[in-house]
């Protein structure tokens, strides 16, 4: 009966954001309250236990996620991702330009927001489209490959920063793994895949154009790629340091206060606000409205974060989840594809990647410990179930159809399918990688 109230509780979301339209964060507010009632949890405590379970989430995201959003914005804002892409561009040519497309979207991708990256890149696809005289689905698939992927798999983007935080994760390990799937899913459902798709029609429509910065008001590209890729190099490095100094050694706790996320994604703003902003003589006035204006883009991202921490509070103090791990110990699927499957039927039936990725994390997370597995790696598999088969309910299905101008039948074809190889190519990666970790 238990783990049925639980599946009503999680059918209540999905119909409240599927069918009532309501919005992800009070569709998670409600869920939560009524699975505290049907869990039994005393009526006193349920209000306790939600605003416990969004504290102790945002507590340790907030900062990575407020922090990540304004490096973003100034990375696009500045003109660095354009200086990024068109400097990839002329380094592959022409016959190799899907490649360049994919690794614009991977490095640009890593400290923009899906969304940001989405409507600051795709018009740039367009542009390239048009200069070579090519299918803009050709050129466009394989950039937005790579902006889906580092959406779903890597930090600091907020589902699998939130991820790291519920399963208690090592951030930098994360990236690291998550960096060694990224690029054999990338190439095959970017470019590999693109290959197929040279004679599909696209005629982005004149509005989608991309406005680009004079080249003479762009940053260098040695300036734009260091502040881009910073938060990586910080994370990768601080976190192999710590593992080679012993835990004795008068830099051991230097290095893990340093290679806290935290503290990395402070670092980085702090060195992009000179390198991007005050060196170029941005003034500070303009930079810091700039980080508002930031704040403001991922204030629902924030909350819906929230509300997904409630949900898992709500199970764990309920006493569910200690019958969900006995109930799972009995199942013979291995606790990756589980994690994957469960957040890929939720991702198809919600239509949002980090709607699905948390609400799994809020099932599994009080369990972690029962189920001999790296966190690390579960991280991942729920992240590629996460952008499994987006369809009609997903914005960013929509978002695709209208900017490349495409019939529903190509949108499938093309987006569809392409989501559903990078969910299906990082399950394989992760369920490989498991092999050896």
């Amino acid at each position: 009966m238990t783990i049925l109230f639980v599946l009503l509780s999680i059918a209540l979301l999905v119909l409240l954001i599927v069918w009532a339209k309501l919005n992800p964060f009070l569709a998670f507010l409600i869920a939560s309250i009524v699975a505290g009632f049907l869990l039994g949890l005393p009526i006193d405590q349920i209000a306790g236990s939600v605003q416990k379970g969004m504290g102790n989430l945002l507590g340790d995201l907030v900062v990575v996620i407020v922090m990540g959003a304004m490096l973003g914005k100034l990375v696009a804002e500045s003109g660095a991702a354009q200086r990024i892409a068109g400097f990839l561009m002329g380094l592959f040519g022409e016959k190799k330009i899907t490649w360049a497309m994919s690794l614009t979207g991977l490095i640009v991708g890593i400290p923009l927001f899906y969304n940001v990256g989405f409507v600051l890149l795709v018009p740039l696809a367009f542009t390239v489209a048009y200069q070579y005289r090519l299918s803009a689905v050709y050129v466009g698939i394989p950039l937005l490959a790579a902006l889906s992927v580092t959406h779903g798999f890597l930090p600091p983007h907020p589902s699998p920063a939130a991820l790291v935080a519920q399963f208690e994760a090592n951030m930098g390990l994360t990236l690291f793994y998550g960096l060694l799937i990224t690029l054999p899913t990338v190439a095959i459902a970017g470019p590999l895949f693109a290959t197929r798709l040279k004679k599909i029609e696209s005629k982005p429509l004149e509005t989608f154009q991309a406005e680009a910065l004079p080249e003479s008001d762009l940053p260098g590209i040695a300036n734009s790629l260091i502040t881009a890729l910073l938060p990586v190099f910080l994370l990768i490095s601080t976190t192999i340091i710590s593992f080679w100094l012993p835990e004795t050694h008068s830099l051991s706790q230097l290095f893990k206060f340093l290679g806290d996320p935290g503290v990395v994604m402070l670092i980085s703003v702090l060195y992009a606000t000179y390198s991007l902003g005050i060196r170029r003589r941005t003034s500070m006035k303009r930079l810091m409205e700039s980080y508002t204006q930031a704040t403001k883009d991922i204030a629902m991202i924030l909350l819906i974060v929230a509300g997904a921490g409630a949900l898992k509070q709500i199970f764990t103090d309920s006493g569910v989840s200690q019958e969900i791990a006995e109930g799972l110990q009995s199942w013979s699927v291995h606790p990756l594809i589980l994690a994957w499957t469960i957040t890929a039927i939720i991702r198809v039936c919600v239509g949002s990647a980090t709607v699905a990725g948390l609400t799994t994390a809020g099932i599994i997370a009080p369990i972690i410990h029962t189920m001999n597995v790296d966190p690390n790696l579960l991280v991942l598999a729920i992240g590629a179930g996460s952008l499994m088969f987006s369809h009609f309910n997903d914005a960013g299905f929509w978002m695709y159809k209208e900017f490349f101008n495409l019939s529903i039948k190509d949108t499938i074809k093309t987006w569809s399918l392409m989501e559903t190889l990078v969910a299906v190519i990082g399950l394989f990666g992760v369920l490989l990688l498991d092999l050896f970790i």
